[in-house]
């Protein structure tokens, strides 16, 4: 018979939602335990998505490089200074772009919507990260180490990555701060290159990936259904 073929486990959650009236939802995984909230395993995957970076003993290697060692010894105490302000950062980073109203304590739901949606970037762009195995540029040439120094890998970067998803929903949520928004992501991305976190093309290989990954994100239910709710909720914040 096809029900002595359910273990008793595989029934539970079903008559938990029958007696609760809750929907239940399975989980999505990436790697490790770690859950996906809009996107699907492998949609988008950075290791088929993206271009290898240069070999470690090439003359492109060596030219980014250089171009590194420009932009590091370029870099005023302001840049400097924003760099490390933006070791940790969220989409409330871009309240100078949007407004003064755009706060995480005014806004629960596009909190909790972003912070998912930035999870779920940091995730794809790690699974690149280990693929490629790029080092930083301070591993490479360790006269560029300052600061508290990362252990992850370089390309793609995730700051770069992480913060264009950000702007990319942000910007279809208030369309007429598009531009501003995307400045401060790229922003964002340059500010690595300038602490030597990053080589160029891993912040330009971020955005490829974020557009990647905000076009997968559309094709959530769960994604679309609380974008409206976000976008609700900045335009009552907003009156």
């Amino acid at each position: 018979m096809i029900l002595k073929s359910f273990r008793a486990s595989s029934l539970r959650p079903i008559l938990f939602a029958a007696i609760t009236g809750l929907v239940v939802t399975t989980a999505v995984f990436a790697k490790d335990g770690v859950a996906l909230h809009y996107l699907k395993t492998g949609k988008p995957d950075a290791a088929t998505l993206l271009a290898p970076p240069p070999l470690l003993d090439s003359a492109e290697q060596a030219a980014e490089m250089d171009e590194v060692r420009t932009v590091y010894h370029a870099a005023t105490s302001n840049d400097i200074a924003a760099a490390y302000a933006e070791k940790k950062f969220s989409v409330f980073n871009f309240n100078g772009a949007v407004g003064e109203y755009f706060q995480s304590n005014n806004l629960p739901k596009t909190a909790a919507f972003f912070e998912k949606v930035q999870l779920d970037a940091e995730t794809v762009t790690d699974l690149g990260k280990d693929f490629f195995k790029r080092p930083r540029p301070f591993t490479t040439d360790p006269s560029l180490a300052n600061g508290k120094l990362e252990k992850s890998f370089s390309y793609p970067s995730g700051h770069s990555t992480e913060s264009m998803v950000l702007a990319l929903v942000l910007a279809d949520l208030l369309p007429d701060k598009h531009d501003a928004i995307l400045a401060h992501a790229r922003a964002i991305g340059w500010h690595r290159v300038q602490i030597a976190r990053h080589y160029q093309s891993d912040i330009y290989a971020g955005r490829v990936l974020a557009q990647a990954i905000v076009k997968q994100c559309k094709k959530s239910d769960a994604f679309q259904n609380d974008f409206d709710e976000v976008k609700a909720e900045l335009a009552a914040a907003h009156k």
